[in-house]
């Protein structure tokens, strides 16, 4: 029973974001997303043909 205390106690503390807090996080979010996705497809990219290149040879 405690523990359900201290969630409530949290949930008191914690406030709807502002329309620009949110649009904020949502783009900081949103990079994140696309950076990562960016970095997989450049070493999917370089797996791929790094083998082709040097068999090539």
């Amino acid at each position: 029973m405690d523990k359900l205390g201290e969630y409530a106690r949290i949930l008191k503390l914690t406030r709807k974001p502002s329309r620009e807090e949110f649009i904020t996080i949502a783009k900081i979010a949103g990079a994140g997303i696309l950076l990562i996705g960016l970095i997989g497809f450049l070493i999917y990219l370089a797996m791929t043909s790094m083998p082709q290149l040097l068999i090539g040879r």
